[in-house]
């Protein structure tokens, strides 16, 4: 997948490079040629694009929806967040979508196991996750190990989900047995049972901390190999917006939507 993103650039810098040697061939013979036909303009982008995203791009994907609706009037993005186990069933199983981001490759395969993806999947964020409490914290919890112990209120995502995954191989690497009073299907949902004084503490993705602000506090892992979820995006197959759903793939992957990301707390592809 990192390679299906490198391509684009590399498409990219082809035809910058193409056009340029085009426009300095045979310079001296342009008095002796009928004036060249302007291209016609490309036509103007229009319809409904339907994104299916992960949880955790909701703020990121609904700034990037409104940038790609103002650079196309005629365009609507609708939106639908959920666990990315939860969105490739819908879509499997007959949900209308037009473009799916993964928080991980391993939904994403099954798409493409499906016969569902519309070509190759682009790999265009990274995320891992952290520990959170309350800002009061009232268990105490200073370590992955505290919310570990017997008796904690501790709050994850189910193993299905991309960030229960996640948290299982974290533990996994630390030594701990967690043992959760509840498993989401989403990390939103974790991070509501935080914010809400339900949970002592959640584990939840890095961005999720971050976009929290002060209704959280973080505790931070400290594991010598985390876990690196990769987020990959494709159009999805059978999709009538296929132009669309390209311009708004490549609006993900380019500077500026990298930026959006970034600025976020997701990592680079």
């Amino acid at each position: 997948m990192r390679l299906a993103f490198k391509k684009l650039s590399a498409l990219a810098a082809a035809a910058i490079l193409t056009v340029s040697l085009a426009s300095c061939a045979t310079a001296s013979d342009t008095t002796s040629r009928p004036a060249a036909t302007a291209p016609a303009a490309a036509p103007e982008l229009s319809g409904t694009l339907s994104v299916f995203a992960a949880a955790s791009l909701k703020k990121t994907f609904t700034d990037l929806a409104t940038a790609f609706e103002a650079a196309h009037p005629k365009v609507k993005v609708s939106l639908s967040f959920d666990g990315s186990s939860t969105l490739v069933t819908q879509i499997t199983q007959g949900a209308p979508a037009d473009v799916f981001a993964s928080a991980d490759t391993k939904n994403m395969t099954k798409l493409s196991d499906a016969k569902m993806a519309a070509g190759e999947p682009v790999d265009f964020a990274t995320n891992v996750l952290t520990l959170i409490v309350p800002p009061n914290n009232p268990a105490n919890i200073a370590s992955f190990a505290d919310a570990a112990k017997p008796g904690t209120k501790l709050v994850i995502c189910a193993a299905q989900v991309p960030c229960g995954a996640a948290a299982l191989s974290d533990a996994k690497n630390a030594g701990l047995t967690l043992a959760p009073v509840s498993e989401e299907l989403n990390v939103t949902s974790v991070l509501g049972k935080v914010t809400s004084g339900e949970a002592d503490a959640g584990l939840v993705y890095a961005t999720d901390a971050k976009s929290a602000g002060t209704a959280v506090k973080e505790v931070p892992l400290k594991l010598a190999t985390p876990t690196v979820n990769e987020y990959p995006i494709v159009a999805v197959e059978g999709s009538k917006q296929q132009e669309l759903a390209q311009a708004f793939i490549a609006l993900v992957t380019a500077p500026q939507g990298q930026k959006v990301l970034q600025d976020a707390g997701f990592g680079t592809p």
